[in-house]
């Protein structure tokens, strides 16, 4: 079985919208794409030396590791490779430096050669999308950023020849879908994570140098082509050992000594600044960074005080793409902003291109560690200034929300502990996570919503109502982002805190009350999330009057609450009186009111009563197309919430046209990342599977999968739900060798997230019976089927679903093994349930009936004696 259908409503007691999910399957990625933009993506053939390679690195005692690397990618003809090499280390130990030497090396194997910023899936996909404003400019300039990645994955799958470099990498699920997806070339990784990595993947960890070659490296740096003596040997070596050997700091050292032909190596070595090297606290390579760093800034405040200033503000933003156009707002004089970061690229402090700055993560780590925290106030009032040009633009462009993001999540990741005065940028960090959870990436906006909380609790105190309102903001984005062990207690201390401050009839807390439910809800602990949605509804009946918006969400929400549970009659029942309550103080087409009207017929829909369900749905649908228009987000949600409906209804071929229209629009509308989109393509999925197309389904929740888990985590609920999707799809298919492993796992990380009773738990338990019911393996199945049967009974509601379907399956491995002294009590039981949830004549209860019937003959005829015969002479006779 996949998971029944359950609504997902929002979590304010004034949020109303709420929507279908089915269980899921997927596939890949789907940006639609005009015909001639296709072609172009075959049709196009990339430049000689094409590529986006930063210039050769001085790359010296790294031969043993580029052999390393070029056996590993040609190991099949010089053609893809099933795994990627990865190269992992410490940070500075010169993982970049390897891969850039080897692209170098092998240029002229390689039709294109494409470096990409692998730190996060957004920055991913902003190398991807600059692949096709350099192959493919006139229509890349007016497109989305999804279009040119989609565009550019495209082009990568019809040409064949290219290297894909992913550097610091860090997380492998960010990969995933490139890595699996185009094979048309190689791919080369970076990281400093060590673990985490597939087994299949070829990894090397990389070193520091070796001494001699250390040596060799500084001294090549410092000295170009002069030929240095016995004395500059010795104190190259001796001033390596003192390194430790990283490259890193051999880099910073010899760009020093190359801009300061008169300083003697021992010289340098004497100069650097000890009281640093004592006070840096971390690893020995930062110490060894703060030591070079000391004597570098001096110089380079003496020759230029504003490159100094640039670099310590560079510290405290994210690493790589810093835009340049950011640090005009640091600057007077554009020409000045120029020579300063020349200067700095100079002495190897940081790498420049025309648009962009990058600054190694080592770097920045020992600048925070300088007293007083030079530069972060530069920092705070650029990104400050940069973010008041989206609101004001005036006559220069506005800055990219999106480049800009990152760098502004790195400044509140790094806020100093105990810094108390006020800073810019931080009246940025609500309306940028708001950018961000619009665009359903809850997960970005956490830091962001973090800062925001510090900082009024700092400026306003604990209790303030904006306080409050930041720390509810932050609760239910660690809910969307699934990390529900985090959201409930923000969660519970937010409405103590509401209750105290503002009283318990207070729009804001019932606003939390309501999220507080939820969150119990979503772990499965029903035991308190009713209550507290029946309290929610009482203290709102209090306030208001029985159609007031406030009124009417949180009994909608408590709707959804006995839907959940299983206790179906009570959620029609709530729903209806809400729907008519709605449409008399709202109106029929308010968008409430169709909210609500959506959630009736969800509720018909889980109650069997589907010829109520789709006419409810198909009205909704309607009167939303005509009040809001056909591609509102409200608009989108009830087309979906009707496909599945006729899914249900057996109304296969119109379900699958729905959903594929809907999938269209919401790819459209929120990109093919976002929940939203996510949902209706594992409903899709859902659909083609039971019309019986797996050859489409299986790929489509694959596919899904990997996305889900990239954008929103191994562990969050419907990550989960996608992968017992994927397991039953599997199973459907015959190929239990997949299905029960993915099953296994899935139930492992359920009772890990949500415990053992949770209903979504209790369900991935009994699809794993079933698998073993399939590959007729009844001692690991029955145990497992009555554990779930009896932990149901405990924790759900007598008619739940869930209940009726595991006493079917458990019947069905009794009558298996032949015990069908036990499965006719199971069997009738079922049916009791199936009547009253159901109805006498919905088409489960009617196979319920069958089954039943089954059984109690084939019992029957097990207790009649067994005839048998012999023969004496020509006469048959019966014996006794």
């Amino acid at each position: 079985m996949t998971e029944p259908n359950r609504p997902i409503t929002a979590s304010g007691h004034r949020a109303v919208a709420a929507e279908s999910i089915g269980a899921a399957f997927s596939g890949d990625v789907h940006v639609a794409l005009p015909a001639d933009v296709l072609n172009a993506a075959r049709d196009i053939v990339a430049p000689p030396g094409a590529g986006n390679l930063a210039p050769r690195p001085i790359c010296i005692g790294r031969d043993d590791e580029l052999t390393w690397l070029r056996r590993v990618l040609t190991t099949d003809g010089g053609t893809a490779v099933s795994q990627p090499p990865t190269v992992h280390g410490l940070g500075g130990i010169g993982k970049t430096t390897l891969a850039l030497m080897y692209a170098h090396r092998h240029r002229q194997d390689y039709a294109l050669i494409w470096w990409v910023n692998a730190e996060s899936p957004n920055r991913i996909e902003q190398s991807l999308a600059a692949l096709s404003v350099l192959l493919y400019p006139s229509w890349a300039g007016k497109a989305t950023e999804k279009e040119c990645v989609a565009w550019a994955t495209a082009w990568l799958h019809w040409h064949p020849r290219w290297l894909l470099v992913f550097d610091n990498a860090e997380a492998p699920r960010d990969l995933d879908p490139y890595i699996g997806a185009l094979a048309g070339g190689h791919h080369l990784i970076t990281t400093r994570r060590t673990t985490g990595w597939p087994r299949s993947i070829p990894t090397y960890e990389l070193g520091a140098l070796a001494p001699d070659r250390a040596a060799e490296l500084l001294l090549t740096l410092s000295m170009g082509d002069r030929t240095p003596g016995p004395r500059e040997r010795h104190d190259a070596a001796t001033l390596a050992a003192e390194f430790g050997y990283l490259p890193l700091a051999l880099d910073q050292a010899g760009a020093y000594l190359a801009e300061h032909p008169t300083v003697t190596i021992d010289a340098y070595r004497r100069s650097l600044d000890t009281k640093l090297h004592k006070a840096a606290d971390g690893t020995d390579p930062e110490r060894t960074i703060a030591r070079i760093w000391a004597r570098t800034v001096q110089t380079l405040h003496n020759r230029n005080p504003l490159a100094v200033t640039l670099l310590s503000t560079l510290a405290w933003l994210a690493p790589d793409g810093i835009p340049v156009a950011l640090l005009r707002h640091s600057v007077d004089e554009e020409e000045a902003l120029h020579d300063a970061l020349a200067l700095l690229r100079t002495y190897s402090m940081i790498t420049l291109t025309r648009e962009s700055v990058s600054v190694h993560r080592l770097v920045q780590t020992v600048l925070r560690t300088a007293p007083d925290h030079p530069g972060r106030a530069e920092a705070e009032l650029a990104l400050s200034r940069a973010f008041d040009a989206l609101a004001d633009p005036g006559d220069t462009p506005a800055p990219d929300w999106d480049a800009l993001i990152p760098h502004l999540s790195a400044l509140a990741a790094t806020t100093p502990p105990h810094r108390h005065r006020d800073d810019p940028a931080s009246g940025h960090y609500d309306t940028a996570a708001g950018y961000l959870r619009r665009s359903g990436r809850e997960a970005d906006a956490i830091p962001l919503l973090e800062a925001a909380v510090v900082h009024r609790q700092r400026i306003l105190g604990t209790s303030h109502p904006d306080t409050l309102t930041s720390r509810n903001d932050l609760a239910t984005a660690y809910h969307a982002a699934g990390n529900l062990a985090h959201a409930i207690p923000i969660h519970e201390s937010t409405l103590a805190r509401r209750t105290q401050a503002l009283g318990s009839t207070h729009a804001d807390t019932l606003t939390s009350r309501s999220n507080l439910a939820f969150a119990y809800l979503e772990t499965g602990d029903l035991k308190r999330a009713v209550p507290l949605f029946e309290v929610a509804l009482s203290e709102s009946e209090r306030a208001s009057e029985a159609d007031h918006p406030d009124v009417l969400s949180s009994r909608n929400n408590l709707a959804t609450a006995y839907q959940v549970a299983g206790d179906l009659q009570r959620a029609v029942i709530l729903h209806q009186t809400n729907l008519a309550l709605s449409e008399q103080g709202l109106g029929r087409t308010h968008p409430h009111t169709l909210t609500y009207r959506n959630n009736l017929g969800i509720a018909h829909q889980a109650a069997g009563n589907l010829d109520h369900a789709v006419p409810l749905l198909e009205e909704a649908l309607r009167q939303s197309e005509e009040a809001l228009g056909d591609t509102h987000p409200d608009t989108l949600t009830s087309r979906n919430n009707l496909a599945t409906a006729y899914q249900a209804a057996g109304d296969l071929q119109q379900a699958v046209i729905l959903l594929e229209a809907t999938l269209v629009q919401r790819e459209q509308l929120h990109g093919d990342t976002h929940p939203h989109t996510l949902t209706t393509r594992n409903n899709l999925a859902r659909a083609y599977a039971s019309a019986g197309y797996l050859a489409r389904a299986v790929p489509l929740l694959e596919s899904t999968l990997a996305r889900r888990e990239k954008v929103l985590g191994q562990l969050h609920p419907h990550t989960l739900t996608s992968r017992n999707d994927l397991a039953h799809a599997y199973a459907t298919a015959g190929d239990l060798e997949r299905a029960i492993p993915l099953y296994e796992n899935t139930l492992a990380q359920r009772e890990q997230l949500l415990g053992d009773t949770h209903p979504h738990t209790l369900t991935t338990r009994n699809n794993l019976a079933h698998a073993y019911t399939s590959a007729r393996d009844l001692e690991r199945a029955i145990p497992l089927y009555e554990n779930t049967l009896a932990l149901a009974e405990e924790t759900l509601n007598p008619t739940h679903r869930l209940i009726l379907t595991t006493r079917n399956d458990l019947a069905h491995a009794y009558t298996s093994a032949g015990d069908l002294e036990r499965a006719i009590p199971l069997l009738a039981a079922a049916l009791t349930v199936a009547e009253q949830l159901l109805g006498p004549t919905h088409p489960d209860t009617l196979a319920g009936r069958d089954r039943l019937v089954a059984a109690r003959a084939r019992h029957d005829a097990s207790r009649v004696p067994r005839r048998w015969w012999r023969r004496r002479g020509n006469t048959p006779v019966q014996s006794g």
